[in-house]
Parts: structure tokens; C-alpha cells; sequence
């Protein structure tokens, strides 16, 4: 576990209206990386269909009561290009992918795109990992929705080999090689760090213990922890795994108050619940102001703020 509460931000990479100013966003980044925020996180979607009910049904990855946000046209930006642009106005602060859908990649090709960017970064990446909810993204990328959680699994096992061995050699169904060199190699010892996002279920708790004790909880453990960590690491354990040190994200939200100001105060209320649950990293999502000094200042309250009820 880690030893302080780290304090990650949700990045908006995507936008309904047809004239988004990416040029915000950037500095956006680049102001939370100056008063201190210690991870910043994007999303991700290659494509859009048409059943964006889907979103909301739990049976396919999505949640109860969630909505997509933009409608099929929406703009989003693919999150690793827009992380490599930040990383490179950025120097500290941590950059994240919640969730990346890993497997609609080649998995060396990712391999070897997150390894570059953690070498120009400094080793400053995280790959936060999910299976997805929206068939029609599988389709447009030839792959089986049905077999999205496999997928994924051969995904990160391409990407661990090629990042850890010097000589790789892999075989599964999928793929077999064997004699193949891939550089540079992360920075990071071990490779880019994982998170894995998921409910609690035997097959998150495996893709747990394989690649990564990190963990983005979904669905009804967002609002869970105080049963789901107790839950995940039972899980965990019947894996054969030790479930100690396990890190997990807790969800909080930039609230506004009757001024439609941030507040602050409100804002990180709950956070001292989800660490007492077992919240290791608390992201927060939310619209900043569009003015970038009063974002910065925002953003300073609520660093200084989390740093004060999590000491």
C-alpha cells in the first residue's frame, strides 16, 4: 500500500460541439502539473455505434444509470497521443489511461508505444485497462466481443514479455514468437505499471494477481469499497495470489455548489472514507473553469486541500 493518498484528475479528451479547444485541455494539463496533482487520466474510444444504450447495461461492461456522453459524433482524442503531448510540456506530474481498451491494439505495437512513451516521459506512464463495453468498437477492429476479457489477458502478456525479457519468446493460441528483441525498454522497473479496471469477479482478480496488484474498480464497487476491497481481495487470494498492498482507485467528483463555483471543501469530504475503505489513489472527475487562471487556482485549493485531509 502505497504510504500517502495519491491524488489523480480526470481529463476531459473528448467533447460533443464541433469546435473543442484542445489548446485548453493541454494547459489544463499542464496546470495541474504545476500546483502538484500527482496523476492526470484520459480515456478512450476508437469508434462509436449506434446502441449507445449499451453504456448503461451492466451485462456488457457497462453501468446502471451511465450515459455516453457525447453521442456517436462526439470528438475524442486517442489517449496515448494526447499523453505523449502532454507529456512533453509536463516534467512531474503522472500520466494515465482510465481505461485504455488495450486489445482493440497489436499488442507489440502497443508494447512498443507505451515503452516510448515512458522513456520520453521520464517514467512517468500508468495503463489503466478495461475489456469495454460497446461491441460495435470489436467489431470495426475485426476482434470477437465475446472473447474481449482473452483478449485482453494476450494483450498484456505480449506487452509484460517484450518489456522484461531481452530475448523475447511467447506462445498462446493467439500468437507464438520466440528469439524477438524489442527496445528501449521502459524505464520503470518491470515494465509500465498496470491497472486493471473491472467488477468483482474471478476473472478481474486473476487479471489482478497476473499483472498487477491495481486496481479501478466498476459498477457497483464504485460505491462500494468498504465490501468490495474486503471482496476483491478474498478474490485475489482463492487465485493463489497474495492480495496485500493491493492499490485501488476511489471515485470522487469535483462538486459545485449553489454559485455553480468548485467546492472545494465538498469536494474531498469523502475522500477520508475511501482511504479508511482501503482507497489508495482518489481521482476526481469534473469540468474545471475554462479559464485557465482560475483553473490553476481551483486546482491549487484542491491539492492543498486533499493534502491537508489525507495527511
Amino acid at each position: 500500500m502505497t504510504d500517502h493518498p495519491k491524488l489523480t484528475l480526470y481529463l476531459r479528451n473528448f467533447s460533443d460541439g464541433p469546435d473543442a479547444d484542445w489548446s485548453g485541455t493541454l494547459d489544463a494539463a499542464r496546470a495541474m502539473d504545476a500546483v502538484g496533482v500527482d496523476r492526470v487520466v484520459v480515456s478512450d474510444h476508437v469508434v462509436f455505434g449506434e446502441n449507445l444504450d449499451a453504456y448503461a447495461d451492466p451485462a456488457v461492461g457497462g453501468t446502471t444509470g451511465g450515459t455516453q456522453p457525447t453521442g456517436p459524433d462526439g470528438q475524442w482524442l486517442e489517449p496515448l497521443i494526447l499523453l505523449t503531448a502532454i507529456a512533453a510540456t509536463t516534467t512531474r506530474i503522472r500520466l494515465g489511461t482510465s481505461v485504455l481498451l488495450a486489445a482493440l491494439r497489436r499488442p507489440a505495437v502497443l508494447a512498443k508505444q507505451l515503452a516510448t512513451m515512458d522513456v520520453l516521459s521520464g517514467g512517468r506512464i500508468d495503463l489503466g485497462v478495461g475489456i469495454g463495453w460497446q461491441r460495435e468498437e470489436y467489431q470495426a477492429a475485426g476482434l470477437p466481443f465475446e472473447r474481449r476479457g482473452r483478449l485482453l489477458d494476450h494483450t498484456l502478456e505480449v506487452c509484460q514479455t517484450l518489456w522484461t525479457q531481452q530475448r523475447g519468446s511467447y506462445s498462446s493460441p493467439e500468437l507464438s514468437f520466440d528469439g524477438i528483441h524489442q527496445m528501449p525498454k521502459p524505464l520503470q522497473p518491470n515494465g509500465v505499471p498496470i491497472w486493471v479496471s473491472g467488477t468483482v469477479n474471478p476473472a478481474v482478480a486473476r487479471r489482478l494477481s497476473r499483472f498487477g496488484m491495481r486496481w479501478i474498480p466498476w459498477g457497483p464497487a464504485i460505491t462500494d469499497l468498504d465490501g468490495a476491497i474486503p471482496a476483491m481481495k478474498r478474490a485475489i487470494a482463492d487465485t493463489g495470489a497474495d492480495p496485500d498492498g493491493l492499490q485501488v482507485q476511489g471515485s470522487a467528483g469535483l462538486l459545485r455548489g449553489a454559485d455553480r463555483r468548485i467546492d472545494v471543501a465538498a469536494s474531498v469530504a469523502g475522500v477520508p472514507r475511501m482511504v479508511a475503505d482501503g482507497a489508495t489513489d482518489i481521482r476526481f472527475s469534473g469540468s474545471l473553469p475554462s479559464d485557465l487562471g482560475q483553473a490553476q487556482d481551483v486546482l491549487a485549493e484542491l491539492v492543498d486541500a486533499f493534502r491537508k485531509i489525507t495527511d
